[in-house]
C-alpha cells in the first residue's frame, strides 16, 4: 500500500460518500477501503449533518521541531562543510551532538524542512595547473637547448581513430536523401605511437588493446631505431599503461636507454 499522505483521508472519505451515492451499501465501501462498518456510518452523518466541510477538516498537525533553532543553525552548519552520502552518517552526528534519536523518515523530513536535498553534485572538468604547465614548458625548452648529440626526445601517446564513414550534418534540400558510401570492416583501431619533432621519425605499434604491454612494445622500437643514442627522453601522459608494471621492469633493464618525462595535468 502507498505510503498515507495527508489529503489522503480527504479522498478516501469523499469515494466513501460517492459510492453511497452510486448505492452502494457500507458493509460494501467498508470492505473496498480496508475499514470498518461504523467509520463509513460515521463520515456520512457527518456529511448529513455539517456539510462537506465536516469531511474535508483533516484534523492533522505538525509536531513541534524537536530540535531548538541554536541546534538546527548548528546542523544545517555542519552540513554544509561536507558532503554526508546517508542519513545514517547524520543522525549519529544529531544524537552525539544534540542527544536526539532521530529515525531515518524523521531525518529525511528534518533535512527537507532545513533546505536540503539529496542528489548528486554536478561534476566540473579537472582544471590544469598554469604553474606547472608554465615549469614544464620551461624544462622541456632547456631539454631542447641543451640536448647533446647522443640524445632524442619523442613525445608519445595512443590513439583510437574509427576505421568508418561517419555522416555529418549539412544543409540539403527538403526532401533530397543525399547517401554517403560507409567502409566495411573493422570500426575501429588502436595506435600506440611517438614523434620526434626534431627528425620526424614516428614509430608506433598497432595493438589489440592499448596497455602497459603496448607501451613497453613502443619504447622497444623507439630504442631500436635509435641505435647511436645514449639516452632517449620519451615524454608521455600520465595514463595508467603508462607507470604500470610493464614499463616499470623495461625500464629496470640494465641496458635500458629510455628516461620517462611525465606531462603534467592538462
Amino acid at each position: 500500500m502507498r505510503r498515507q499522505r495527508e489529503d489522503h483521508g480527504i479522498a478516501r472519505r469523499a469515494n466513501a460518500i460517492l459510492l453511497l451515492d452510486d448505492g452502494e451499501s457500507c458493509a460494501r465501501i467498508a470492505k473496498f477501503l480496508y475499514l470498518d462498518d461504523d467509520t463509513i456510518r460515521g463520515w456520512y452523518k457527518s456529511y448529513r449533518q455539517d456539510g462537506w466541510d465536516a469531511l474535508a477538516y483533516d484534523g492533522w498537525k505538525g509536531g513541534q521541531s524537536r530540535m531548538s533553532q541554536a541546534q538546527e543553525a548548528g546542523l544545517c552548519a555542519w552540513l554544509e562543510e561536507r558532503f554526508c552520502r546517508s542519513t545514517v552518517e547524520i543522525r549519529a552526528h544529531i544524537c552525539a551532538e544534540f542527544g536526539l534519536d532521530y529515525s531515518n523518515s524523521g531525518c529525511i523530513k528534518l533535512l527537507a524542512r532545513l533546505g536540503f536535498e539529496y542528489r548528486k553534485p554536478k561534476p566540473l572538468p579537472r582544471v590544469a595547473s598554469a604553474q606547472m604547465q608554465a615549469a614544464f614548458i620551461a624544462s622541456y625548452e632547456r631539454l631542447m637547448r641543451e640536448l647533446p648529440a647522443d640524445e632524442a626526445a619523442y613525445f608519445a601517446d595512443a590513439v583510437h581513430p574509427e576505421y568508418q564513414t561517419k555522416p555529418a550534418f549539412g544543409w540539403v534540400k527538403v526532401g533530397s536523401n543525399p547517401a554517403v558510401l560507409s567502409a566495411a570492416g573493422r570500426g575501429r583501431m588502436n595506435i600506440h605511437g611517438a614523434v620526434n619533432l626534431e627528425t620526424f621519425d614516428a614509430p608506433f605499434v598497432e595493438p589489440t588493446t592499448v596497455d602497459g604491454v603496448s607501451a613497453a612494445q613502443l619504447l622497444t622500437k623507439i630504442e631500436a631505431r635509435n641505435p647511436g643514442k645514449r639516452v632517449i627522453h620519451v615524454i608521455w601522459d600520465n595514463a595508467a599503461y603508462h607507470k604500470g608494471p610493464d614499463v616499470r621492469a623495461f625500464l629496470a633493464r640494465t641496458a635500458c636507454r629510455i628516461h620517462l618525462i611525465q606531462l603534467p595535468p592538462y
